[in-house]
């Protein structure tokens, strides 16, 4: 039995961060959390870099069985490519991410989980945590150690015992099954929700027969109400029966770090890794706040000030004039530096029919595109299997040109899942 699923996610800084470290996805059967280590540098490159990696998994597999064994694939390749990227920039050493995530195949559900992001559980009215936190405070709790009210409060709560990234062992994810039956509604969140927000808060919003966005949104604002002092991240998950017709349509959304690319730029002399969104650019353009003055009721010293004000409006003028084109000047470096990496890309996509090699990447910035044609291929996407027309209709990502040759050439021996 099939059934279908409606979805939402949504990732909020909080009001005491300066970067969003979470990442989340949801998409066609994978939805998750994934959480960069807060205080370590490069927290926000770790979430991304795995969050995007992970997501390429999102298919649709024949049990759960293969879903969950090309998912726990998919893990432990993000945990090297992160081990991996730090051996190369030591600057992010210690660096990395919980993860917590859904992966849905007819009625049931593959759990995968490593951190203290967490899956909660609506079932017939009754709300439960489905994951263990891989903490230093839940290890004492397990053993009796403290109770569950002084884990909230334990100086230490926030230390990880698992996660993946830079640490010495071979990460643990913890990994099974469970039935999706229609009615049940699933929430994965950051700490930052369930570190800071009661259960039973979290448990009485979870109950309303509310849609799953608004859900969210009270529950952000919930984290939010209460201080938010880290980053929140949810992202909801109602099933339906197969027969139902929601008014929505599955769509790959990422959302908080993982929205942005991981790129290397160069700072010192040094290539360093940094995230980049180019809808950043636009908050260059924000005119700043207006501020007010001060003034005695004395004729005199109103003179002065008056005098004094008209000097700084002429300085004003003259200061918002560079300001503007050095703004200026930084925003178009910026597109010109945005433009010429996602010229470095390259994915395979349709175009006429065929199987189209693209120069570039698929998303764009308003009107403006990132893409074109590099090269169309003889190939028709109507001789490909269903299952290769759909990867294609989603598109292909390739690491680089010879990538995207390799990935047409599966395509056409039809190698893979199919």
């Amino acid at each position: 039995m099939s059934v279908k699923l409606v979805t939402y996610a949504v990732s909020d800084i909080g009001r005491v961060r300066s970067s969003n470290q979470d990442g989340g996805y949801t998409g066609y059967q994978l939805h998750f959390v994934a959480d960069g280590m807060g205080g370590h540098a490069g927290g926000d490159i770790a979430s991304a870099m795995a969050a995007q990696q992970i997501a390429q998994t999102d298919n649709l597999y024949a049990t759960p069985e293969d879903a969950g064994a090309v998912l726990l694939a998919a893990i432990l390749e993000a945990n090297e490519k992160l081990a991996a990227t730090v051996r190369e920039h030591p600057t992010f050493a210690g660096m990395g991410t919980t993860f917590s995530g859904l992966m849905f195949t007819g009625d049931k559900a593959v759990v995968a989980h490593i951190g203290d992001s967490r899956i909660y559980r609506l079932r017939d009215d009754e709300v439960q945590q489905v994951t263990k936190d891989h903490t230093f405070v839940q290890k004492l709790v397990d053993t009796g150690r403290i109770t569950p009210a002084e884990a909230l409060i334990h100086p230490r709560r926030n230390v990880l015992m698992r996660v993946l990234g830079d640490t010495p062992e071979r990460p643990q994810v913890d990994s099974w099954v469970e039935d999706a039956l229609p009615g049940d509604r699933w929430m994965l969140c950051s700490d930052g929700l369930c570190g800071y927000v009661d259960d039973t808060v979290i448990a009485r919003n979870l109950r309303t027969k509310a849609p799953a966005e608004d859900v969210a949104q009270d529950l952000l604002g919930e984290a939010l109400e209460a201080g938010a002092p880290d980053n929140v991240t949810i992202v909801m998950v109602d099933v339906l029966n197969a027969g139902a017709r929601p008014d929505f349509e599955p769509t790959p959304i990422y959302v908080g770090s993982a929205a942005k690319d991981v790129v290397i730029a160069e700072r010192k002399g040094k290539s360093v890794l940094q995230l980049f969104d180019p809808r950043a650019l636009s908050s260059f353009f924000r005119g700043s706040e207006e501020t007010t003055d001060f003034v005695p009721e004395s004729a005199e010293y109103l003179e002065k000030v008056m005098a004094d004000t008209y000097r700084r409006i002429r300085f004003r003028k003259l200061r918002q004039v560079l300001t503007i084109l050095a703004i200026s000047a930084v925003a178009m470096a910026g597109l010109w530096f945005g433009y010429n990496y996602t010229q470095t890309k390259f994915y395979v996509g349709e175009s006429n029919g065929h199987v189209t090699i693209y120069k570039g990447i698929r998303e764009r910035l308003g009107p403006i595109g990132f893409s074109s044609v590099y090269s169309e291929t003889d190939v028709l996407v109507a001789d490909l299997s269903e299952y290769h027309r759909g990867l294609l209709e989603r598109t292909i990502y390739a690491t680089d040109l010879a990538d995207a040759y390799r990935i047409i050439e599966t395509l056409t021996t039809g190698d893979g899942n199919g």
